[in-house]
Protein backbone atom coordinates (compact mmCIF):
# COMPACT_ATOMS: atom_id res chain seq x y z
CA UNK A 1 0.00 0.00 0.00
CA UNK A 2 2.76 2.44 0.98
CA UNK A 3 4.62 1.62 -2.25
CA UNK A 4 1.50 2.29 -4.33
CA UNK A 5 0.83 5.62 -2.62
CA UNK A 6 4.44 6.69 -3.11
CA UNK A 7 4.40 5.71 -6.78
CA UNK A 8 1.04 7.36 -7.47
CA UNK A 9 2.43 10.59 -6.02
CA UNK A 10 5.58 10.27 -8.12
CA UNK A 11 3.56 9.43 -11.23
CA UNK A 12 1.46 12.56 -10.73
CA UNK A 13 4.63 14.67 -10.65
CA UNK A 14 5.84 13.08 -13.88
CA UNK A 15 2.41 13.53 -15.46
CA UNK A 16 2.48 17.23 -14.61
CA UNK A 17 5.86 17.57 -16.34
CA UNK A 18 4.46 15.76 -19.40
CA UNK A 19 1.42 18.05 -19.35
CA UNK A 20 3.54 21.22 -19.29
CA UNK A 21 5.14 20.03 -22.54
CA UNK A 22 1.81 18.82 -24.00
CA UNK A 23 3.17 15.27 -23.94
CA UNK A 24 0.54 13.37 -21.95
CA UNK A 25 -0.30 11.15 -24.91
CA UNK A 26 1.77 8.09 -23.76
CA UNK A 27 -0.22 7.87 -20.51
CA UNK A 28 -3.46 8.53 -22.38
CA UNK A 29 -2.69 5.70 -24.81
CA UNK A 30 -1.77 3.24 -22.06
CA UNK A 31 -4.94 4.16 -20.11
CA UNK A 32 -3.54 2.79 -16.85
CA UNK A 33 -3.95 5.80 -14.54
CA UNK A 34 -6.87 7.86 -15.86
CA UNK A 35 -7.33 9.77 -12.60
CA UNK A 36 -3.68 10.86 -12.61
CA UNK A 37 -3.93 11.94 -16.24
CA UNK A 38 -7.14 13.86 -15.55
CA UNK A 39 -5.45 15.78 -12.72
CA UNK A 40 -2.39 16.50 -14.83
CA UNK A 41 -4.46 17.95 -17.68
CA UNK A 42 -4.95 21.09 -15.59
CA UNK A 43 -1.28 21.87 -16.28
CA UNK A 44 -1.36 21.00 -19.97
CA UNK A 45 0.01 23.47 -22.53
CA UNK A 46 -1.57 23.11 -25.94
CA UNK A 47 0.74 25.75 -27.41
CA UNK A 48 3.94 23.76 -26.86
CA UNK A 49 6.13 23.77 -29.96
CA UNK A 50 7.34 20.82 -31.98
CA UNK A 51 6.19 17.36 -32.99
CA UNK A 52 4.86 14.99 -30.31
CA UNK A 53 8.17 13.16 -30.08
CA UNK A 54 10.12 16.39 -29.66
CA UNK A 55 7.76 17.54 -26.89
CA UNK A 56 8.06 14.17 -25.17
CA UNK A 57 11.85 14.29 -25.40
CA UNK A 58 11.91 17.70 -23.69
CA UNK A 59 9.57 16.46 -20.96
CA UNK A 60 11.66 13.35 -20.27
CA UNK A 61 14.81 15.47 -20.14
CA UNK A 62 13.18 17.64 -17.46
CA UNK A 63 11.96 14.58 -15.53
CA UNK A 64 15.55 13.56 -14.82
CA UNK A 65 18.22 10.92 -15.44
CA UNK A 66 16.01 7.83 -15.20
CA UNK A 67 13.54 9.19 -17.72
CA UNK A 68 16.27 10.22 -20.12
CA UNK A 69 17.35 6.58 -20.10
CA UNK A 70 13.72 5.52 -20.52
CA UNK A 71 13.36 7.83 -23.52
CA UNK A 72 16.48 6.38 -25.11
CA UNK A 73 15.10 2.88 -24.57
CA UNK A 74 11.75 3.87 -26.07
CA UNK A 75 13.57 5.22 -29.11
CA UNK A 76 14.07 1.59 -30.13
CA UNK A 77 10.35 0.78 -29.86
CA UNK A 78 9.04 1.85 -33.24
CA UNK A 79 6.68 -1.13 -32.92
CA UNK A 80 5.03 0.67 -30.00
CA UNK A 81 5.49 4.36 -30.80
CA UNK A 82 5.73 4.52 -34.56
CA UNK A 83 8.67 5.56 -36.68
CA UNK A 84 8.38 9.35 -36.36
CA UNK A 85 7.98 9.35 -32.57
CA UNK A 86 10.79 6.85 -31.97
CA UNK A 87 12.98 8.83 -34.38
CA UNK A 88 12.42 12.04 -32.40
CA UNK A 89 13.31 10.25 -29.17
CA UNK A 90 16.53 9.04 -30.80
CA UNK A 91 17.68 12.66 -30.68
CA UNK A 92 17.23 12.77 -26.90
CA UNK A 93 20.64 13.84 -25.61
CA UNK A 94 21.94 12.39 -22.38
CA UNK A 95 23.25 15.70 -21.09
CA UNK A 96 22.73 17.36 -17.73
CA UNK A 97 24.34 20.33 -15.95
CA UNK A 98 27.66 19.25 -14.39
CA UNK A 99 28.21 18.89 -10.69
CA UNK A 100 31.14 20.80 -9.11
CA UNK A 101 34.69 19.59 -9.67
CA UNK A 102 35.23 19.69 -5.90
CA UNK A 103 32.61 16.95 -5.51
CA UNK A 104 34.35 14.90 -8.18
CA UNK A 105 37.66 15.24 -6.34
CA UNK A 106 36.01 14.23 -3.05
CA UNK A 107 34.44 11.18 -4.71
CA UNK A 108 37.80 10.08 -6.14
CA UNK A 109 39.58 10.43 -2.81
CA UNK A 110 36.79 8.55 -1.02
CA UNK A 111 36.86 5.75 -3.61
CA UNK A 112 40.59 5.06 -3.26
CA UNK A 113 41.22 6.46 0.22
CA UNK A 114 44.13 8.39 -1.22
CA UNK A 115 44.97 12.06 -1.73
CA UNK A 116 44.43 13.48 -5.23
CA UNK A 117 48.03 14.73 -5.30
CA UNK A 118 49.29 11.17 -4.92
CA UNK A 119 47.24 9.94 -7.90
CA UNK A 120 47.24 12.87 -10.32
CA UNK A 121 49.73 15.62 -11.08
CA UNK A 122 46.88 17.69 -12.57
CA UNK A 123 43.08 17.40 -12.68
CA UNK A 124 40.70 19.64 -14.66
CA UNK A 125 37.80 20.69 -12.44
CA UNK A 126 35.72 21.63 -15.49
CA UNK A 127 34.27 18.40 -16.98
CA UNK A 128 34.45 17.75 -20.71
CA UNK A 129 31.15 15.84 -20.67
CA UNK A 130 28.27 15.62 -18.19
CA UNK A 131 25.56 12.99 -18.61
CA UNK A 132 22.74 11.57 -16.51
CA UNK A 133 24.86 9.10 -14.57
CA UNK A 134 28.41 10.45 -14.60
CA UNK A 135 30.72 13.13 -15.92
CA UNK A 136 34.24 13.04 -17.34
CA UNK A 137 37.32 15.08 -16.42
CA UNK A 138 40.71 15.17 -18.12
CA UNK A 139 43.74 14.65 -15.91
CA UNK A 140 47.41 13.68 -15.89
CA UNK A 141 48.51 10.82 -13.65
CA UNK A 142 51.36 11.09 -11.18
CA UNK A 143 53.53 9.15 -13.62
CA UNK A 144 52.77 11.57 -16.48
CA UNK A 145 50.07 9.81 -18.54
CA UNK A 146 47.11 11.73 -20.00
CA UNK A 147 43.85 10.15 -18.88
CA UNK A 148 40.08 10.64 -18.81
CA UNK A 149 38.45 10.19 -15.40
CA UNK A 150 34.76 9.29 -15.20
CA UNK A 151 32.99 9.96 -11.88
CA UNK A 152 29.44 9.00 -10.88
CA UNK A 153 27.01 11.71 -9.87
CA UNK A 154 26.43 12.07 -6.12
CA UNK A 155 23.48 10.01 -4.83
CA UNK A 156 22.64 8.80 -8.33
CA UNK A 157 22.01 5.23 -7.13
CA UNK A 158 19.16 6.33 -4.84
CA UNK A 159 17.54 8.43 -7.57
CA UNK A 160 17.56 5.58 -10.07
CA UNK A 161 16.30 3.03 -7.53
CA UNK A 162 13.29 5.25 -6.79
CA UNK A 163 12.45 5.83 -10.45
CA UNK A 164 12.99 2.22 -11.53
CA UNK A 165 10.61 1.09 -8.80
CA UNK A 166 8.04 3.48 -10.28
CA UNK A 167 8.62 2.13 -13.80
CA UNK A 168 8.36 -1.50 -12.66
CA UNK A 169 5.17 -0.71 -10.78
CA UNK A 170 3.80 1.03 -13.88
CA UNK A 171 4.73 -1.95 -16.10
CA UNK A 172 2.69 -4.17 -13.78
CA UNK A 173 -0.27 -1.81 -14.10
CA UNK A 174 0.00 -1.91 -17.88
CA UNK A 175 -0.01 -5.72 -17.97
CA UNK A 176 -3.06 -5.88 -15.70
CA UNK A 177 -5.03 -3.07 -17.33
CA UNK A 178 -4.05 -3.83 -20.94
CA UNK A 179 -3.56 -7.59 -21.46
CA UNK A 180 -3.28 -6.88 -25.19
CA UNK A 181 0.05 -5.17 -24.51
CA UNK A 182 1.63 -8.13 -22.71
CA UNK A 183 3.25 -9.24 -25.97
CA UNK A 184 5.34 -6.05 -25.79
CA UNK A 185 6.81 -7.37 -22.53
CA UNK A 186 6.73 -4.13 -20.50
CA UNK A 187 8.16 -5.80 -17.40
CA UNK A 188 10.99 -7.31 -19.42
CA UNK A 189 11.74 -3.96 -21.04
CA UNK A 190 11.93 -2.28 -17.62
CA UNK A 191 14.05 -5.18 -16.40
CA UNK A 192 16.46 -4.70 -19.30
CA UNK A 193 16.63 -0.98 -18.54
CA UNK A 194 17.26 -1.72 -14.86
CA UNK A 195 20.02 -4.19 -15.69
CA UNK A 196 21.63 -1.69 -18.05
CA UNK A 197 21.49 1.09 -15.46
CA UNK A 198 22.84 -1.21 -12.74
CA UNK A 199 25.86 -1.99 -14.90
CA UNK A 200 26.34 1.68 -15.74
CA UNK A 201 26.39 2.61 -12.05
CA UNK A 202 29.28 0.30 -11.29
CA UNK A 203 32.11 1.69 -13.37
CA UNK A 204 34.13 -1.49 -12.91
CA UNK A 205 31.67 -3.17 -15.28
CA UNK A 206 32.16 -0.43 -17.84
CA UNK A 207 35.92 -0.80 -17.48
CA UNK A 208 35.56 -4.56 -18.03
CA UNK A 209 33.47 -3.90 -21.15
CA UNK A 210 36.15 -1.57 -22.49
CA UNK A 211 38.82 -4.16 -21.80
CA UNK A 212 36.82 -6.92 -23.54
CA UNK A 213 36.16 -4.76 -26.59
CA UNK A 214 39.83 -3.81 -26.63
CA UNK A 215 40.86 -7.48 -26.60
CA UNK A 216 38.49 -8.21 -29.48
CA UNK A 217 40.24 -5.52 -31.55
CA UNK A 218 43.75 -5.94 -30.18
CA UNK A 219 45.21 -6.68 -33.63
CA UNK A 220 42.91 -4.40 -35.61
CA UNK A 221 44.59 -1.62 -37.56
CA UNK A 222 41.46 0.51 -37.97
CA UNK A 223 39.70 0.47 -34.58
CA UNK A 224 41.14 1.34 -31.18
CA UNK A 225 39.83 1.23 -27.61
CA UNK A 226 41.48 3.28 -24.82
CA UNK A 227 43.39 1.25 -22.25
CA UNK A 228 41.90 1.02 -18.76
CA UNK A 229 43.94 2.26 -15.80
CA UNK A 230 42.82 -0.40 -13.33
CA UNK A 231 44.81 1.10 -10.47
CA UNK A 232 42.64 4.23 -10.66
CA UNK A 233 39.34 2.46 -11.38
CA UNK A 234 36.71 1.50 -8.82
CA UNK A 235 32.96 1.28 -8.40
CA UNK A 236 32.36 5.04 -8.70
CA UNK A 237 35.47 6.09 -10.65
CA UNK A 238 36.92 4.86 -13.95
CA UNK A 239 40.17 6.03 -15.50
CA UNK A 240 41.19 5.34 -19.08
CA UNK A 241 43.76 6.48 -21.57
CA UNK A 242 42.84 9.88 -23.02
CA UNK A 243 41.85 9.84 -26.70
CA UNK A 244 42.86 12.71 -28.98
CA UNK A 245 40.82 12.91 -32.14
CA UNK A 246 38.16 14.51 -34.32
CA UNK A 247 34.46 13.76 -33.84
CA UNK A 248 33.37 11.20 -36.41
CA UNK A 249 30.68 13.44 -37.91
CA UNK A 250 32.97 16.46 -38.44
CA UNK A 251 33.62 15.92 -42.14
CA UNK A 252 35.38 19.26 -42.68
CA UNK A 253 37.87 18.69 -39.85
CA UNK A 254 38.50 15.12 -40.99
CA UNK A 255 39.28 16.30 -44.51
CA UNK A 256 41.45 19.12 -43.17
CA UNK A 257 43.46 16.53 -41.23
CA UNK A 258 44.20 14.73 -44.50
CA UNK A 259 41.77 11.81 -44.15
CA UNK A 260 39.38 10.59 -46.85
CA UNK A 261 35.79 10.53 -45.46
CA UNK A 262 34.80 7.48 -47.51
CA UNK A 263 37.77 5.53 -46.17
CA UNK A 264 36.90 6.52 -42.60
CA UNK A 265 33.27 5.49 -43.17
CA UNK A 266 34.46 2.12 -44.49
CA UNK A 267 36.57 1.56 -41.38
CA UNK A 268 33.63 2.47 -39.12
CA UNK A 269 31.30 0.14 -41.05
CA UNK A 270 33.73 -2.77 -40.84
CA UNK A 271 34.24 -2.20 -37.11
CA UNK A 272 30.48 -2.16 -36.54
CA UNK A 273 30.03 -5.38 -38.51
CA UNK A 274 32.83 -7.15 -36.62
CA UNK A 275 31.36 -6.17 -33.27
CA UNK A 276 27.83 -7.30 -34.09
CA UNK A 277 28.37 -10.44 -36.16
CA UNK A 278 31.90 -11.63 -35.46
CA UNK A 279 31.95 -11.02 -31.70
CA UNK A 280 28.32 -10.59 -30.69
CA UNK A 281 29.47 -7.77 -28.39
CA UNK A 282 28.93 -4.24 -29.60
CA UNK A 283 29.14 -0.62 -28.51
CA UNK A 284 25.50 0.45 -28.22
CA UNK A 285 25.95 4.19 -27.74
CA UNK A 286 27.63 5.18 -30.99
CA UNK A 287 26.65 8.83 -31.28
CA UNK A 288 29.39 11.09 -32.72
CA UNK A 289 30.44 12.27 -29.25
CA UNK A 290 31.69 8.75 -28.51
CA UNK A 291 33.55 8.07 -31.77
CA UNK A 292 36.67 9.88 -32.95
CA UNK A 293 39.18 9.78 -35.77
CA UNK A 294 42.74 9.73 -34.51
CA UNK A 295 45.73 11.40 -36.13
CA UNK A 296 46.64 8.04 -37.71
CA UNK A 297 43.16 7.70 -39.24
CA UNK A 298 41.89 5.04 -36.86
CA UNK A 299 38.39 4.97 -35.34
CA UNK A 300 38.55 5.38 -31.54
CA UNK A 301 35.60 4.68 -29.23
CA UNK A 302 34.91 5.96 -25.72
CA UNK A 303 32.09 5.57 -23.15
CA UNK A 304 31.31 1.87 -22.76
CA UNK A 305 28.39 2.16 -20.35
CA UNK A 306 25.87 0.75 -22.83
CA UNK A 307 26.97 -2.43 -24.59
CA UNK A 308 24.93 -5.04 -26.44
CA UNK A 309 25.31 -8.80 -26.74
CA UNK A 310 23.92 -11.27 -29.27
CA UNK A 311 24.34 -15.01 -28.86
CA UNK A 312 25.50 -17.17 -31.77
CA UNK A 313 21.99 -18.41 -32.58
CA UNK A 314 20.56 -14.88 -32.76
CA UNK A 315 23.45 -13.71 -34.92
CA UNK A 316 22.86 -16.57 -37.36
CA UNK A 317 19.13 -15.86 -37.48
CA UNK A 318 19.76 -12.15 -38.00
CA UNK A 319 22.40 -12.77 -40.66
CA UNK A 320 20.22 -15.15 -42.63
CA UNK A 321 17.24 -12.83 -42.30
CA UNK A 322 19.17 -9.80 -43.57
CA UNK A 323 20.56 -11.85 -46.45
CA UNK A 324 17.02 -12.90 -47.38
CA UNK A 325 15.84 -9.29 -47.36
CA UNK A 326 18.82 -7.98 -49.32
CA UNK A 327 18.27 -10.66 -51.99
CA UNK A 328 14.52 -9.98 -51.89
CA UNK A 329 13.76 -13.57 -50.94
CA UNK A 330 10.77 -12.59 -48.82
CA UNK A 331 9.45 -16.12 -48.46
CA UNK A 332 12.71 -17.14 -46.81
CA UNK A 333 12.69 -14.01 -44.65
CA UNK A 334 9.24 -15.00 -43.39
CA UNK A 335 10.20 -18.64 -42.82
CA UNK A 336 13.18 -17.61 -40.70
CA UNK A 337 10.87 -15.79 -38.29
CA UNK A 338 8.75 -18.92 -37.88
CA UNK A 339 11.79 -21.19 -37.51
CA UNK A 340 13.16 -18.90 -34.82
CA UNK A 341 9.87 -19.03 -32.95
CA UNK A 342 9.40 -15.28 -33.19
CA UNK A 343 6.01 -15.62 -34.94
CA UNK A 344 3.43 -18.13 -33.62
CA UNK A 345 3.07 -21.29 -35.69
CA UNK A 346 -0.66 -20.76 -36.28
CA UNK A 347 -0.05 -17.55 -38.22
CA UNK A 348 0.09 -17.64 -42.03
CA UNK A 349 3.54 -17.84 -43.61
CA UNK A 350 2.07 -16.51 -46.85
CA UNK A 351 0.57 -13.49 -45.13
CA UNK A 352 3.82 -12.78 -43.28
CA UNK A 353 5.72 -13.09 -46.58
CA UNK A 354 3.43 -10.43 -48.00
CA UNK A 355 4.08 -8.22 -44.98
CA UNK A 356 7.86 -8.63 -45.38
CA UNK A 357 7.59 -7.58 -49.02
CA UNK A 358 5.47 -4.54 -48.15
CA UNK A 359 8.06 -3.43 -45.61
CA UNK A 360 11.22 -4.05 -47.60
CA UNK A 361 10.38 -2.98 -51.15
CA UNK A 362 9.93 0.76 -50.40
CA UNK A 363 13.28 0.74 -48.57
CA UNK A 364 15.30 -1.43 -50.95
CA UNK A 365 14.04 0.51 -53.99
CA UNK A 366 15.77 3.66 -52.75
CA UNK A 367 19.21 4.70 -54.02
CA UNK A 368 21.94 2.60 -52.42
CA UNK A 369 23.15 5.40 -50.17
CA UNK A 370 19.63 5.82 -48.72
CA UNK A 371 18.93 2.18 -47.92
CA UNK A 372 18.54 1.79 -44.15
CA UNK A 373 18.72 -1.69 -42.64
CA UNK A 374 17.87 -0.16 -39.26
CA UNK A 375 14.69 1.34 -40.70
CA UNK A 376 13.80 -2.02 -42.22
CA UNK A 377 14.15 -3.70 -38.83
CA UNK A 378 12.18 -0.91 -37.19
CA UNK A 379 9.27 -1.31 -39.61
CA UNK A 380 9.43 -5.07 -39.21
CA UNK A 381 8.93 -4.63 -35.47
CA UNK A 382 5.84 -2.52 -36.23
CA UNK A 383 3.98 -5.54 -37.66
CA UNK A 384 4.24 -7.34 -34.32
CA UNK A 385 0.63 -6.68 -33.34
CA UNK A 386 -0.84 -8.03 -36.58
CA UNK A 387 1.09 -11.29 -36.42
CA UNK A 388 1.43 -11.60 -32.63
CA UNK A 389 5.18 -11.51 -33.11
CA UNK A 390 6.99 -11.46 -29.77
CA UNK A 391 9.24 -8.52 -29.08
CA UNK A 392 12.94 -9.43 -29.21
CA UNK A 393 14.61 -7.17 -26.62
CA UNK A 394 18.10 -8.22 -27.70
CA UNK A 395 17.40 -6.80 -31.18
CA UNK A 396 15.83 -3.54 -30.05
CA UNK A 397 19.14 -2.21 -28.76
CA UNK A 398 20.86 -3.34 -31.95
CA UNK A 399 18.24 -1.60 -34.11
CA UNK A 400 18.76 1.66 -32.23
CA UNK A 401 22.53 1.30 -32.54
CA UNK A 402 22.28 0.64 -36.26
CA UNK A 403 20.00 3.66 -36.70
CA UNK A 404 22.50 6.00 -35.03
CA UNK A 405 25.45 4.43 -36.87
CA UNK A 406 23.72 4.85 -40.23
CA UNK A 407 22.93 8.48 -39.46
CA UNK A 408 26.51 9.24 -38.51
CA UNK A 409 27.88 7.44 -41.59
CA UNK A 410 25.48 9.38 -43.81
CA UNK A 411 26.73 12.71 -42.42
CA UNK A 412 30.33 11.71 -43.03
CA UNK A 413 29.82 10.18 -46.50
CA UNK A 414 26.39 11.08 -47.93
CA UNK A 415 27.13 9.18 -51.11
CA UNK A 416 27.90 5.85 -49.41
CA UNK A 417 26.00 3.05 -47.64
CA UNK A 418 27.82 1.60 -44.65
CA UNK A 419 26.39 -1.92 -45.17
CA UNK A 420 27.50 -2.05 -48.79
CA UNK A 421 30.94 -0.85 -47.73
CA UNK A 422 31.10 -3.80 -45.34
CA UNK A 423 29.80 -6.21 -48.01
CA UNK A 424 33.05 -8.23 -48.37
CA UNK A 425 32.95 -8.94 -44.63
CA UNK A 426 29.25 -9.79 -44.81
CA UNK A 427 29.77 -12.28 -47.65
CA UNK A 428 32.73 -13.88 -45.89
CA UNK A 429 30.80 -14.15 -42.62
CA UNK A 430 27.77 -15.68 -44.34
CA UNK A 431 29.97 -18.28 -46.06
CA UNK A 432 31.71 -19.12 -42.78
CA UNK A 433 28.54 -19.15 -40.70
CA UNK A 434 25.71 -20.27 -42.96
CA UNK A 435 27.43 -22.20 -45.78
CA UNK A 436 27.79 -26.00 -46.17
CA UNK A 437 31.14 -26.14 -44.40
CA UNK A 438 29.71 -24.21 -41.48
CA UNK A 439 26.81 -26.67 -41.22
CA UNK A 440 29.26 -29.59 -41.18
CA UNK A 441 31.27 -27.87 -38.45
CA UNK A 442 28.04 -27.36 -36.51
CA UNK A 443 27.24 -31.06 -36.82
CA UNK A 444 30.73 -32.02 -35.68
CA UNK A 445 30.47 -29.65 -32.72
CA UNK A 446 27.14 -31.21 -31.79
CA UNK A 447 28.60 -34.72 -31.98
CA UNK A 448 31.64 -33.63 -29.98
CA UNK A 449 29.36 -32.22 -27.32
CA UNK A 450 27.46 -35.53 -27.24
CA UNK A 451 30.73 -37.43 -26.82
CA UNK A 452 31.69 -35.15 -23.94
CA UNK A 453 28.45 -36.13 -22.22
CA UNK A 454 28.91 -39.89 -22.72
CA UNK A 455 30.97 -40.46 -19.52
CA UNK A 456 28.16 -38.90 -17.47
CA UNK A 457 25.61 -41.01 -19.34
CA UNK A 458 27.62 -44.15 -18.61
CA UNK A 459 27.92 -43.20 -14.96
CA UNK A 460 24.18 -42.64 -14.87
CA UNK A 461 23.46 -46.03 -16.47
CA UNK A 462 25.81 -47.77 -14.04
CA UNK A 463 24.23 -46.02 -11.06
CA UNK A 464 20.71 -46.84 -12.31
CA UNK A 465 21.70 -50.49 -12.84
CA UNK A 466 23.08 -50.68 -9.31
CA UNK A 467 19.91 -49.15 -7.88
CA UNK A 468 17.73 -51.62 -9.77
CA UNK A 469 19.79 -54.66 -8.72
CA UNK A 470 19.81 -53.53 -5.09
CA UNK A 471 16.07 -53.05 -5.10
CA UNK A 472 16.17 -49.28 -4.51
CA UNK A 473 14.32 -48.78 -7.81
CA UNK A 474 11.49 -51.10 -8.77
CA UNK A 475 10.49 -51.64 -12.39
CA UNK A 476 7.01 -52.52 -13.56
CA UNK A 477 6.71 -56.28 -14.33
CA UNK A 478 5.83 -55.54 -17.96
CA UNK A 479 9.07 -53.57 -18.31
CA UNK A 480 11.13 -56.43 -16.86
CA UNK A 481 9.50 -58.96 -19.20
CA UNK A 482 10.16 -56.71 -22.24
CA UNK A 483 13.84 -56.33 -21.28
CA UNK A 484 14.15 -60.14 -20.96
CA UNK A 485 12.53 -60.63 -24.38
CA UNK A 486 14.87 -58.04 -25.98
CA UNK A 487 17.97 -59.65 -24.48
CA UNK A 488 16.90 -63.18 -25.28
CA UNK A 489 15.94 -62.43 -28.87
CA UNK A 490 19.15 -60.64 -29.73
CA UNK A 491 17.67 -57.20 -29.03
CA UNK A 492 19.84 -54.37 -27.78
CA UNK A 493 20.32 -53.83 -24.09
CA UNK A 494 20.90 -50.26 -22.92
CA UNK A 495 24.64 -50.90 -22.79
CA UNK A 496 24.69 -52.32 -26.34
CA UNK A 497 22.57 -49.41 -27.56
CA UNK A 498 24.99 -46.93 -26.02
CA UNK A 499 27.92 -48.78 -27.60
CA UNK A 500 26.24 -48.54 -30.98
CA UNK A 501 25.75 -44.81 -30.54
CA UNK A 502 29.43 -44.36 -29.68
CA UNK A 503 30.50 -46.38 -32.72
CA UNK A 504 28.20 -44.33 -34.97
CA UNK A 505 29.61 -41.06 -33.64
CA UNK A 506 33.18 -42.25 -34.20
CA UNK A 507 32.38 -43.35 -37.76
CA UNK A 508 30.74 -40.00 -38.57
CA UNK A 509 33.66 -38.03 -37.15
CA UNK A 510 36.10 -40.19 -39.12
CA UNK A 511 34.09 -39.63 -42.29
CA UNK A 512 33.93 -35.85 -41.76
CA UNK A 513 37.64 -35.70 -40.99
Amino acid sequence: MIRSIRNVHRLLKIARILARHDALFPLEYLDVAPAVVACARWFSRRDAEGRPGQRLARALNEAGPSFIKLGQALATRSDLLGEELSGDLSDLQDRLPPFPGSQARAAIEAEFDEAMEDMFSSFDDEPVAAASIAQVHFAVTSDGREVAVKVLRPEIEEAFARDLDLLNWGAGLIERARPDLKRLKPREVVGTLAATVELEMDLRFEAAAAAELGENFADDEDFVVPEVDWGRTGQRVMTTERIHGISLDDRAAIEAAGHEPLEITTKAARATFKQVFRDGFFHADVHPGNLFVTEEGRIAAVDFGIMGRLDVRTRRILGEMLLAFLTRDYRRAAEIHFEAGWVPEHRSVDAFTQACRSIAEPILDKPQNEISIARLLGQLFQVTETFQMETQPQLLLLQKTMLVAEGTARKLSPEANMWLLARPLIEEWIADTLGPEARIRGAVEGLTEAIDKLPRMLDGLEETSTMISSGRVRLHPDTINQLRRDTGSGGMTPALLLGAVILLVVLVLTKLG
